[in-house]
């Protein structure tokens, strides 16, 4: 089906999963921050007891609410530094003994021609499919050489999120297709299955510039984060600090090329495609990783 014509004749919207109570936890404690919300604070605002909060957001984050506070809120984020300032502040203010071994994902990418970028994924046939995930619900794009697309969205979003992404290859061959993305959705969101000696396969299609903005993206480690400039001058654009951003926001796999990881540059959490608030929780469960495995 055209990219430009396609609409889902059914619906495809998933059941279940705690990222909508998540979200709203995280969207208080994001606007609340310096008042240090309470953890009966937050389960008054999503109508849950503290104990039962406690448990899913610990569960879900791998961190409670109290230690999430502490790793994302925006006076954290303003601390980061040009250098990769881990994003907890220091592994001692959420009671680790000590910073611990990063786990993240290991990916194994290549890259469209030019020439194949042109052509706006003519010959090219993309599968898709919709999954639950801890940020919300999934849109996964493959093709047969590796995923292509990954973006988030909230229930009721998924043909705008369909729209967003086709478009970015409007010539290409679209075929709704779960069981093909069903192995990656498995993947990508279990950091159990996150070894090098099965790397994820990853195809970028994209202009030359926009490669390498990307390729520079996934050399930031879990927990790390850096600023649009020191990401222009690793690139050998210093001057290129707004292309570098658009190449950022135009990032076309979420999550697996870590553009949540990039920041103004007073570390501040600036703008994100798929919103500010999911990137926050994107960072905190990150965060609740690099503590579960400290």
């Amino acid at each position: 089906m055209n990219a430009q014509t396609a609409i889902l004749q059914k619906d495809i919207t998933p059941q279940g999963g705690d990222y909508e109570t998540v979200r709203r936890v995280i969207e208080k404690i994001s606007l609340d921050y310096r008042d240090q919300p309470s953890l009966e604070t937050l389960a008054a605002e999503v109508g849950e007891t503290p104990t039962n909060l406690q448990k899913l957001f610990t569960r879900w984050a791998g961190l409670s609410p109290k230690g999430f506070l502490q790793a994302v809120t925006l006076d954290h984020a303003r601390k980061l530094l040009d250098s990769g300032m881990p994003l907890l502040e220091t592994s001692f203010e959420v009671g680790m003994s000590g910073p611990g071994r990063l786990h993240d994902l290991f990916v194994t990418h290549e890259a469209m021609s030019p020439g194949d970028y042109k052509t706006r994924g003519a010959g090219l046939t993309i599968r898709y499919g919709y999954h639950i995930s801890p940020f919300g619900i999934a849109l996964i794009m493959v093709t047969d050489r590796g995923l292509a697309g990954l973006s988030f969205n909230d229930a009721g979003g998924e043909r705008a999120a369909f729209a967003d992404m086709s478009s970015r290859w409007p010539n290409a061959n679209y075929i709704e297709d779960m069981a093909a993305t069903a192995p990656y959705a498995a993947r990508i969101f279990d950091p159990a299955r996150w070894r090098s000696e099965q790397p994820l396969r990853v195809v970028m299609i994209g202009t030359d510039f926009q490669l390498r903005v990307w390729e520079a993206l996934l050399k930031i480690p879990m927990g790390k984060a850096r600023s649009y400039s020191s990401i222009a001058a690793e690139i050998g654009a210093p001057q290129a600090s707004r292309a570098v951003g658009a190449a950022i926001g135009a990032n076309p796999l979420s999550f697996v090329v870590p553009c949540h990881r990039a920041l103004g540059k007073s570390g501040q959490l600036t703008g994100y495609h798929w919103g500010l608030t999911r990137k926050r929780a994107i960072l905190g469960w990150e965060a609740g990783q690099v503590c579960a495995r400290a």
